[in-house]
């Protein structure tokens, strides 16, 4: 089973930028293009709790001591939490060398040998969450950084900031929601895991029960709670469902549980009911109520470690290690003589905030109304971030457990006051203002009614939920969209979903979209090709055609080339679905409504991929027969030129329905506006034509000057900040006389005298100054 944490999972590079993301291999994880040798390489690997980032480190480990990454002769792996203890001083030298490995002889030798070579150094720092709290990171301070006692934070900062290791490189892992780009100012490569594919999920179940009796039981059982397997995209989630299931197994029981609450609950039982004697039983309370409340105040302090000294006795430690809440781990000595200390930190994450969360919930000073405080779901301030991100799920979930018998065991919670609490919290939810609050909290609540299964709160939530729901640019895990699919489902509005930048999965997609009461939608598209051509697989036609039908592109803004190429891949989509999809006629005939009605498209690909991404674009522009408003002004410049103004022009005659036509800004020369001129009275429908901000001069405003009578829909034409003499204002002005149905020419430019452009003004007030 231990082989199977180092599965191969999909590690995906982010581009801040374009926001592009591209499968990455292991071995690639190092390759920085245009890096220098000399400098300080820094990646940040991010993923959710549990995801398998430590995994990751160590495999990267295991993988260089198999000759992989041989650029490295050094590779030194920390894991935070154990390192972060605030009273402890380090030098490089103790951190390097006694900390993680102890040469038995040599160790001056080998550390100039370090100091001299940094560029084959490779520090690995695994969890940067635990390095980081309320505090501002410091720099570092210290004269001589490599000798001198410093924390952990002032080395790990001397590091980034080149004083410590020049030339190294640096890997740090950390949540996404981690400030780790304010404390790092520069990162070279940041790389996301994102967890297990539903494929993979099968595959990692199948291996973990294989050679036992029940394994095809096992994954049925698990595939049909929807919502466990949702949680099985994360590599720890899905190890503690499948030890879950194999007890469950083991028993002869037929269900599992239905929500993570219950799912910890029932762990812990597994844990600590095989040694139950009514004495053992009360001081395994007793303990766990102890553990319990290490768990809040340490995650307050965003930590999961301690000295195992500071455990209030031998038996809360005994308990701890021998069920498997807590792991031990030893210190670095400074000398041979100083005696060995040890540590303690939580076994994983999960069970750091379950266990926070039964302190909350039964822990006699926390009354019912200082309770809310930790379930908060502020509209208007931002949400400061939660470490213990999951606890207000778990205690959602614990107050409406409070007749489970094995939870009252556990807790010393009388039944009254566990009512009055989850009273307090049901009179919470009545009066919050759901629609009202942003996607991130929204998300949180519905997990956290989801976990109470109150039919009562499901149906509260339901019905207050606004019809616009926008998710864009936050990301939906699988658990995401299982609550988000469960509570829509439950309600009798017609929803509008917006799902671009969410990374949701595919089956997430196909499950929100099939929803009768989601009326539209939006999702990037190629996630939304991408199930198109999959329904077209598997012949669901009827789906097929509803999620066209409720798919929504206008407006649509280019920013990317990928932008582009998924726009063509969506036209190309449409001719091949004209032969599976039919209406009830029979005819063959079809078109994607959200093309046909694209009324808005915008450009702004700026000027390294501006010309190459419009005359991609350009082949394309037919297949919108709305379009409307063309818009090819952007703040970075598209810089389509000549070239790309020749090629628009020749598909002019196809664009019947545009009346806004925006080529500021294009560096279009007068060998672009006599190509644009030439086919502008094809544009039947213009209303508005903007060439503000190019290149054009006499001549370019001499050809648009001729072809103004033609274009009899056009109302306003700006020529502003072009190269225009008063030559060319002229012979604008002859032509505006005998356009009666222009509104507006504004024509100001630095090259035409003031005194001529204003005594044109007063032949003719429709021209701006």
């Amino acid at each position: 089973k231990n082989s199977i944490k180092a599965m191969e999972k999909e590690l995906v590079t982010c581009s801040l930028q374009g926001k592009e993301k591209a499968a990455l291999k292991r071995s690639q994880i190092f390759q920085i293009p245009g890096g220098k040798d000399s400098e300080t390489k820094v990646i940040v690997v991010l993923g959710k709790a549990g995801m398998g980032k430590s995994i990751l480190v160590q495999k990267i480990c295991q993988d260089w001591s198999n000759g992989e990454f041989s650029q490295f002769e050094f590779v030194f792996w920390f894991d935070c939490k154990q390192i972060s203890l605030p009273e402890k001083r380090y030098s490089l030298k103790d951190l390097l060398l006694e900390f993680f490995v102890k040469p038995q002889e040599g160790s001056k030798e080998v550390f100039e040998y370090i100091l001299q070579n940094p560029t084959k150094v490779l520090l690995l720092f695994d969890g940067f969450e635990g390095l980081h709290d309320h505090e501002n990171f410091p720099r570092c301070s210290a004269s001589q950084p490599e000798k001198d006692l410093c924390s952990i934070k002032e080395l790990l900062s001397g590091l980034i900031q080149k004083k410590i290791l020049s030339g190294c490189t640096l890997l740090l892992t950390a949540r996404p929601k981690d400030k780790v780009y304010q404390y790092v100012s520069k990162v070279d490569k940041t790389i996301e895991i994102v967890g297990f594919s539903p494929q993979q999920r099968e595959l990692y179940i199948t291996k973990y029960f294989e050679g036992l009796p029940y394994c095809d039981n096992a994954l049925k059982l698990i595939k049909e709670c929807e919502y466990l397997f949702s949680h099985c995209y994360s590599p720890l989630m899905c190890r503690f469902v499948c030890f879950l299931c194999e007890t469950i197994l083991e028993m002869g029981d037929k269900s599992l549980p239905s929500t993570l609450t219950t799912v910890f609950l029932k762990f812990v039982q597994q844990k600590i009911i095989p040694m139950k004697t009514d004495v053992t039983a009360m001081r395994n309370q007793e303990s766990l109520a102890t553990l319990a409340r290490i768990a809040w105040y340490l995650g307050e302090k965003h930590r999961s470690a301690m000295k195992s000294n500071l455990l209030p006795s031998n038996e809360v430690k005994e308990f701890a290690l021998k069920h498997g809440f807590f792991l031990p781990f030893a210190f670095p000595r400074h000398s041979d003589s100083e005696e060995e200390e040890f540590g303690s930190t939580f076994s994983d994450f999960v069970i750091q905030n379950f266990l926070g969360a039964l302190h909350l919930m039964s822990a006699e000073e926390i009354k019912d109304k200082s309770l809310i405080k930790y379930l908060s779901f502020p509209s208007k301030k931002k949400k400061p971030y939660n470490w213990l991100d999951l606890v207000p799920r778990f205690l959602a979930g614990l107050l409406f457990l409070q007749d489970d018998p094995y939870f009252c065991s556990l807790s010393n919670e009388d039944i009254k006051q566990s009512t009055k609490k989850q009273k307090t919290l049901l009179k919470y939810i009545r009066r919050l203002q759901i629609n009202e609050l942003c996607p991130e909290r929204l998300l949180d609540l519905l997990h956290c009614i989801y976990e109470t299964q109150s039919n009562y709160l499901l149906q509260h939530v339901a019905l207050r939920l606004k019809p616009d729901l926008s998710f864009l640019g936050v990301v939906l895990t699988p658990p995401d969209v299982h609550v988000l699919h469960y509570i829509l489902k439950r309600s009798r509005k017609e929803f509008s979903l917006d799902l671009r930048n969410s990374s949701i999965d595919l089956q997430g997609l196909k499950d929100l979209v099939g929803l009768k009461n989601v009326a539209s939608f939006r999702a990037s598209l190629s996630d939304t090709v991408r199930l198109w051509k999959s329904l077209e697989q598997t012949e669901d036609y009827e789906l097929l055609r509803a999620s066209t039908e409720k798919f929504v592109l206008d407006p649509f803004k280019a920013k990317t080339m990928k932008d582009i190429s998924d726009l063509s891949d969506l036209v190309e989509m449409q001719e091949k679905m004209i032969n599976c999809v039919q209406d009830a006629s029979g005819c063959s005939s079809y078109e994607i409504p959200a093309i046909k009605n694209l009324r808005k498209l915008e450009f702004a690909l700026g000027p390294a991929c501006g010309l190459q991404g419009f005359l991609k674009l350009v082949e394309i522009l037919v297949a919108f027969p709305s379009l409307q408003h063309l818009d090819l002004d952007a703040l970075s410049e598209n810089g389509i030129g000549d070239e790309g103004a020749k090629s628009l022009s020749e598909v002019f005659p196809t664009l019947t329905s545009l009346e806004t036509l925006n080529l500021s800004q294009n560096k279009i020369t007068d060998v672009g506006a006599e190509k644009l001129a030439t086919a502008l009275p094809s544009l039947s429908s213009l209303k508005t034509l903007s060439l503000y901000n190019n290149n054009i001069c006499d001549f370019g405003a001499e050809n648009l000057a001729k072809v103004l009578p033609a274009m009899s829909s056009l109302r306003v034409l700006d020529v502003q900040y072009n190269k225009i003499t008063g030559i060319g204002a002229q012979q604008l002005t002859d032509s505006l006389r005998k356009c009666p149905h222009i509104k507006n020419l504004v024509m100001w430019n630095p090259t035409i005298p003031y005194g001529v452009l204003e005594h044109l003004q007063q032949l003719d007030s429709r021209i701006s100054v």
